[in-house]
């Protein structure tokens, strides 16, 4: 038969028991140690009267039990907090930000219309986006409607470069875009390239040596010479000292004197300046008078006056229009030829140049034959060689002309 302490005493003792052994409050230790007790208490707790010592151990096991659940349940919540799965931590929102910034940063677009002064789309053109230093960030070509994009471009200061075929080069004015912004530009308007031509100037005595030179291989049927004919327009004027040249390369050339040789014998045959004799005698001043007259008038009409009075000798080919007016061109030649500022003006060149190589084929020709006569005689009959040499030029020479430069006037 048990015995249990009676009262008071043992409805505290089982209150606290069953406190201690609440679900939820007690560890596994805990619990096993107030079944122990009560074990103890059941069994054994007649053996022991109520007594003061009893009741001081009793609320001192209270004390030391309470202790150590409440120790237990603050380790416990400090473990179950550390352990929780993605808990937010203090540097959770910089690594979010962080994440962010490059969809941020390439979301901006640019766009725009290339057109040209007339307001005409412009396709085809190369269009690229730089930073402000210059570094080309992306390229493309306009559309079919000059039209252009840029997207998911970073935030930041852009400058535009457009370039296409024909037009000078664009070069737009710097303009921000912020994250997300669609920007559009104001349209574009591409100037027309100005054409870079390259003029090289030389003197005009240079580029006048360089035609005489081309005049000088003109030849009738590949041998006769043909120099005083310029199928040049428009030629750069000549020096004194090309002038001079040219008479003295065309009066000495070889086939020349041949054609004097040939003028002699004709003259010879024919008896005429019965002065000079027949035979070998007569044949050599006949050659040496037709030498003279031919020198003579060459270089007074060709160089001398000429030179005096700014006038071009060369006969200027024309080439187009009708029969009559190059017929015209041609005989006027004689009494009207040009200067060296290319200005129309009397012939004074020739005219004085016949007269005075007629004056001076009065020292040579035979005494019976001089006199006034003589002189306008020798300057008529070369003004008529002229004006008739003028003529088969104009409508024959170049045919049957060699290296001939030019196509005359335009």
């Amino acid at each position: 038969m048990d015995v249990r302490p009676a009262g008071t005493l043992w409805v505290a003792m089982q209150l606290f028991i069953r406190s201690i052994s609440m679900p939820g409050l007690t560890a596994p230790g805990a619990v096993a140690s107030s079944v122990v007790w009560r074990r103890v208490l059941t069994k054994s707790t007649w053996l022991w009267p109520p007594s003061v010592p009893f009741y001081a151990s009793l609320l001192l096991l209270c004390a030391i039990t309470a202790t150590a659940n409440a120790l237990q349940q603050t380790a416990e919540r400090g473990a179950s907090s550390s352990s929780l799965p993605d808990a937010p931590q203090p540097q959770s929102g910089q690594q979010n930000s962080a994440e962010q910034t490059p969809t941020a940063e390439g979301s901006a677009s640019v766009s725009g219309l290339v057109l040209d002064a007339s307001g005409a789309a412009v396709p085809g053109a190369q269009i690229s986006v730089t930073h402000r230093d210059g570094t080309q960030l992306r390229t493309l070509l306009s559309g079919g409607n000059g039209e252009f994009a840029f997207t998911q471009l970073p935030a930041g200061s852009y400058l535009l470069i457009v370039n296409a075929k024909g037009f000078a080069p664009f070069t737009s004015a710097e303009f921000l875009v912020t994250a997300q912004q669609s920007y559009e530009l104001p349209k574009i308007s591409l100037s027309v390239a100005i054409a870079d031509t390259e003029v090289t100037v030389r003197p005009t005595d240079v580029i006048a040596a360089e035609q005489i030179k081309a005049e000088e291989k003109q030849r009738f049927i590949g041998v006769i010479p043909n120099f005083y004919i310029s199928y040049v327009h428009d030629p750069a004027p000549m020096t004194t000292k090309q002038k001079f040249s040219l008479a003295s390369h065309d009066t000495f050339d070889p086939v020349s004197l041949i054609g004097v040789g040939l003028a002699a014998g004709i003259e010879q045959a024919n008896n005429t300046y019965a002065g000079y004799g027949q035979g070998a005698a007569g044949y050599g001043k006949r050659f040496a008078a037709k030498f003279g007259d031919g020198r003579t008038s060459d270089f007074l009409s060709h160089a001398v006056f000429p030179s005096l009075f700014h006038q071009d000798p060369r006969y200027f080919y024309q080439g187009t229009g009708s029969v009559k007016s190059r017929m015209l061109h041609a005989a006027s030649f004689a009494i009207i030829t040009r200067s060296d500022s290319g200005k129309p003006m009397p012939n004074y060149s020739y005219f004085l140049g016949d007269i005075g190589s007629g004056a001076l084929s009065n020292l040579y020709y035979p005494h019976a034959d001089r006199g006034i006569g003589l002189v306008f005689t020798n300057a008529a009959i070369g003004i008529a060689g002229k004006a008739g040499g003028t003529i088969i030029r104009e409508f024959f020479s170049k045919r049957i002309t060699t290296n001939v430069p030019g196509d005359g006037k335009p």
